[in-house]
């Protein structure tokens, strides 16, 4: 296991500016083979999907390509593979066309921990409305929770990989399991967690698995991937004419062809940067990376806890025993935001805000102000992490 991060930053245009980027769980930056596969596709012919023009049998391999390459990343099947303009319109989709399907009384079972892309769209389908709580002094989200809250009428659970705010990773193997006792189906929430994690949705249990590759990497849009078979039952809204073959039909419109040829070179960047000495399959090859990933960030983790533990007025809201490297912070007698805005000055890249997880935020006691929070990518490096602990350590001495 390998893990050269000077080689991999060498392939980040974006780093000649000199920001430490500390903003991953936001999106992070771009890869020079991602940004080239996405020019040299809009530099070929293209047109709608076929197979009698250049143009359409180009536009037919990017669709055909992206799907193996997502399929590799989350084990899932090629034809299971959903793109959509991002996870939160996909979210949306789901959860119309299940909820065409329920009848008054039936449930759905959400959580604090959540991004409010998947809350909203299930308390807007007209179910009845379940809430799972974690534990504000913790971060834990844990089985017992969502158990306490399913019955016989859960017809979905829906829950988060990993919390965009705080990091923490419940047991999704555990929870799909005692919703499937039910009978209910499982979406996840997976975006922050792909970043992080090499993805199984058949060992996670998840019916539903969705993420956005610009925040591994690739460009801006949305991946659900479910089980075809599962797929087959649904019937979204769809245009007359539109294909109803799976998954097409749950892809509204023309696909964004030079973006799914971003989203494959993503997939092959973590396969091939991240341990340059692996070997064996794209997944294979993807897993060594992720694990190598891992190290790296178990490193720069301790050494941001390290630091911030030696400093005094800091309060780190990221608890759980398994999290991602992801810390929301607050501090005494300091704003969040005057702390964005004073690192952001010294180039270190290091948002506040709830970033979308009101709930969470709220149930932390932190309103919808949230706090300031630091994420790992994997172009971070140690140097990057002691310009963060310099800044925050002046920026308490103010």
């Amino acid at each position: 296991m390998t893990y050269d991060i000077a080689a991999i930053r060498s392939h980040f245009p974006a780093l000649a500016a000199g920001i430490a980027h500390f903003d991953g769980p936001g999106g992070t930056q771009t890869p020079e083979p991602v940004i080239r596969a996405i020019a040299d596709a809009m530099a070929q012919p293209l047109s709608n999907r076929g197979q009698v023009t250049l143009g359409e049998r180009n536009a037919e391999a990017l669709v055909t390509g992206a799907r193996r390459a997502m399929a590799d990343l989350l084990g899932a099947s090629p034809s299971g593979i959903v793109f959509g303009r991002s996870a939160t319109q996909l979210t949306y989709d789901v959860a119309r066309t299940l909820a065409k399907t329920w009848s008054p009384g039936d449930e759905v079972v959400v959580t604090r921990l959540d991004h409010d892309a998947n809350i909203r769209p299930w308390v807007q389908s007209g179910a009845t409305v379940r809430w799972a709580e974690f534990d504000p002094e913790t971060g834990e989200l844990t089985v017992d929770a969502i158990r306490s809250v399913l019955s016989e009428r859960t017809r979905l659970v829906a829950v988060t990989a990993a919390s965009n705010l705080i990091g923490t990773r419940p047991d999704i193997p555990a929870i799909a399991r005692a919703a499937h006792e039910v009978g209910a189906l499982v979406h996840v929430d997976g975006v922050h967690h792909t970043a992080h994690a090499l993805v199984d949705v058949g060992a996670l249990g998840a019916d539903f698995f969705v993420c956005s590759p610009y925040k591994f990497l690739g460009p801006h849009h949305g991946v659900l991937a479910a089980r075809p078979e599962l797929l087959e039952t649904l019937h979204p809204d769809k245009l007359l004419p539109s294909t109803d073959a799976v998954p097409e039909r749950f892809e509204l419109g023309t696909l964004p062809y030079e973006f799914l040829a971003g989203t494959t070179a993503a997939v092959d960047f973590l396969a091939e940067r991240l341990d340059r000495e692996a070997t064996g399959t794209r997944r294979e090859r993807l897993s060594a990376g992720y694990a190598a990933l891992e190290v790296h960030e178990r490193v720069l983790r301790a050494q941001i806890d390290e630091g911030l533990a030696a400093l005094d007025g800091v309060t780190v809201h990221s608890r759980a025993a398994d999290r991602t490297p992801t810390v929301l912070l607050t501090f005494e007698n300091h704003s969040t935001a005057d702390a964005y805005g004073f690192l952001a000055e010294r180039g270190v890249q290091a948002p506040a805000g709830a970033f979308y997880a009101i709930e969470a935020s709220r149930h932390l006691g932190l309103g919808d102000t949230g706090g300031l929070r630091v994420g790992l990518a994997p172009y971070n490096d140690s140097a990057d992490v002691d310009r963060l602990l310099t800044g925050l350590t002046d920026f308490l001495k103010r």
